[in-house]
């Protein structure tokens, strides 16, 4: 789960890790009084769930009650085009208003959990400001990677590699040991899948402060967070995603024509290759999950339906722990109750395959059983195209 800039900041602060003064404004109006309370110049931030806002003028620097109006105006309302949100944008709700700050260094911070090495990675750069995939590409040299043991814990030695690796001065480097200590307890209490600062900018006077700030959450622990659940932003998702989720189910939005329909994510990966080898492109990811009921089967045809962009339908099932009768029930449950207006290529193997291919023989629906998952793909291919 994202969280807005804003949002993070409030947990930033609890946490005793330095943010900007400032508040969340919704009006105009609003973004009028924070700026009186500051004292200009300051800075307007569009809220969206996205990065590279400041390249596409999601954000403004406003040194005067006139260009404060100006700049909340235009962001306000605008349909905020990065390259995170794809060509459509996303509409801005809201803007976070700040402090002006004398900023002398940008650098780049984050902590993330490394799955290869099962340690947490401190992650810093002198590149800050910038794109850290940019940096990677163009300069991994100046990118800093300190592994931490999580059965430890993050040590003063740890700290003072990155401090050390950033160049930095005795007075900065001893306010990055303790934001980096708060960072990593904030990471580890929260589940956090990554905890982001970029800039984290030295001031003029050298202050170290965390002038952006970015978290995502582990959504499967979010049942140990109710409090983080009420920063959820459900206009920031995609409305058949927040639709899925309802009913258990794993689905992503994307912007092919095949919809999928898979148990287990491995193979839904791959079942995703496998459909753009033979020159398709999927319209979603869909995870029904290996203990899947004929209710889940049917609200999962209901959402990949709702994608006008579906033109074809595979099914891809692996029968252990979701038995195949039960996926069939759930297809003819599906046809019966909303209607299925395109073609449908199934392919089941395992526990009881022949009662799940007789359910589907025995419905009257019009489906397409393919041998096997290449044969599968190249159906779907055929009918889409």
């Amino acid at each position: 789960m994202n969280i807005h800039e804003y949002q993070a900041k409030e947990l930033f602060k609890k946490y005793g890790i330095p943010v900007p003064d400032g508040a969340v404004a919704f009006t105009v109006d609003e973004a009028e009084e924070t700026a009186e309370r500051l004292g200009y110049p300051v800075v307007v931030k569009a809220q969206i769930h996205a990065g590279g806002r400041g390249k596409g003028g999601g954000v403004k620097l406003a040194g005067s009650a006139d260009e404060l109006k100006s700049a909340a105006g235009e962001i306000l309302g605008m349909d905020l085009v990065t390259h995170q949100t794809g060509p459509e944008g996303k509409t801005v709700k809201k803007i976070l208003v700040e402090q002006g700050l004398n900023i002398k260094k940008e650098l780049y911070l984050s902590i993330i959990p490394d799955r290869v090495t099962a340690k947490i990675v401190i992650m810093a750069s002198e590149a800050g400001g910038m794109d850290i995939e940019e940096v990677a590409e163009k300069n991994p040299e100046k990118i800093i990677k300190v592994f931490i043991d999580p059965l430890i814990g993050i040590q003063a030695f740890h700290c003072r590699e990155a401090a050390f690796g950033l160049n930095l001065s005795p007075g900065p480097m001893k306010q990055l040991n303790a934001i980096l200590k708060n960072l990593y307890e904030l990471l580890v209490h929260y589940d956090c899948s990554q905890v982001e600062i970029n800039p984290l900018i030295i001031t003029e006077d050298d202050n170290v402060i965390a002038l952006d700030a970015k978290i995502n959450f582990d959504d499967n622990a979010l049942y140990r967070h109710k409090d983080i659940l009420e920063y959820r932003d459900i206009d920031e998702e995609d409305p058949l995603e927040v639709e899925a989720s309802r009913f258990n189910l794993n689905y992503i939005k994307m912007d092919g024509n095949v919809g999928n329909m898979v148990n287990g994510a491995g193979l839904a990966m791959a079942t995703m290759d496998i459909i753009k080898q033979v020159g398709a492109e999927p319209a979603n990811f869909l995870d029904v999950g290996g203990g899947a009921s004929a209710e889940m089967v049917e609200n999962g045809f209901r959402i990949i339906l709702s994608d006008k962009n579906v033109k074809g339908i595979l099914i891809n099932i692996f029968g252990g722990i979701l038995r195949c009768d039960i996926l069939a029930k759930g297809v003819v449950q599906a046809a019966e109750k909303i209607g299925i207006n395109v073609p449908v290529v199934i392919r089941m193997e395992g526990t009881n395959v022949d009662e799940g291919r007789k359910i589907l023989a025995e419905s009257g629906l019009n489906l397409i059983t393919a041998v096997d998952l290449k044969d599968a793909a190249n159906r779907v291919a055929e009918i889409v195209k």
